[in-house]
């Protein structure tokens, strides 16, 4: 009886992995809306088979910031003032003590 009841219980297992979760009913199923919403925002539907260069521009600003995040040598973001993302998350910004006023800022 043993025997038999392991038996059932691998054969279940094996027909469960059969069966893609994904194909039961009411389960999600990709309906390319995506796809269709992005066709619809694109100017020409060519852009989406193959990209345009950008008119005046040589590439050499796009190559040089590539070259600069592969070498992990990315430069910072300017500081606007304008929006603080993320504020007191920690972090070596946090850690750091205010900047004092530079002498004669009164």
């Amino acid at each position: 009886m043993r025997h038999f009841a392991l038996l059932l219980l691998t054969a279940m297992l094996g027909l469960s992995a059969c069966t893609d979760p994904f194909q039961r009913e009411g389960t999600w199923h990709a309906t390319g809306a995506n796809e269709d919403n992005l066709r619809l925002m694109v100017a020409d539907r060519r852009d989406l088979e193959r990209g345009v260069d950008e008119p005046g521009s040589s590439g050499r600003t796009a190559v040089a910031a590539v070259t600069r995040l592969r070498l992990g040598q990315v430069k910072p973001l300017p500081d606007n003032g304008i929006s603080k993302i993320g504020g007191g998350g920690g972090g070596a910004a946090a850690a750091a003590p205010p900047a004092s006023p530079a002498p004669g800022a009164n």
